[in-house]
């Protein structure tokens, strides 16, 4: 394996530690449904089951989504060259979402379900509660990754816009003459 690809799995590896640790935290002091409010009318600490995807979509599935996980992780892996994997961005990219598709990937064998974890929420004027769906390292990890990636992809773009910008625009050589 390269260096440049090692870089990646090292911090996946890393950030599927953190996510592994806090969970086993999690599932060590909660009982599954417990919630523990942290920050009054803002945070809490819960311990929620999703066998679905983000957002819970597609619950009751945990084994498909564990199959389409395994099967990014390889496309993903297939095409690591396509998200500059060569320079550091892409290895912090690559190897936020190795960490947490196999994160994730680990809960769904390990419990029969991701655990969720991180719920921030706070009331409606006049009542009842509004809440973001809960969430946790792995998921955080993907989704600061495929932001990254996006990010990369947008400078590749801008980069070869701006080079064939440059051709287009540069005298004929004297080759071109004759």
């Amino acid at each position: 394996m390269k260096t440049p690809l090692l870089r990646a799995w090292i911090l996946g590896g890393l950030i599927l530690f953190m996510d592994q640790w806090t969970k086993g935290l999690v599932v060590a002091h909660l009982e599954l449904g417990e919630q523990r409010e942290w920050v009054e009318g803002f945070f809490r600490l819960v311990y929620w089951g999703n066998t679905g995807a983000a957002w819970s979509m597609f619950r009751g599935n945990n084994y498909l989504l564990a199959g389409v996980a395994m099967v990014a992780l390889l496309l993903l892996h297939g095409v690591r060259n396509q998200f500059d994997v060569h320079l550091l961005k892409g290895q912090v990219a690559l190897g936020l979402m190795f960490g947490g598709i196999v994160g994730n990937l680990v809960d769904r064998f390990r419990y029969g379900h991701v655990v969720d974890f991180i719920y921030f929420f706070t009331y409606r004027h006049g009542g009842g509660e509004i809440g973001f769906p809960a969430f946790n390292l792995a998921d955080s990890a993907i989704c600061v990754g495929v932001f990254g990636l996006f990010l990369i992809s947008l400078q590749k773009d801008a980069q070869a816009r701006k080079a064939h910008a440059l051709r287009l625009h540069q005298p004929p050589s004297s080759d071109d003459a004759s």
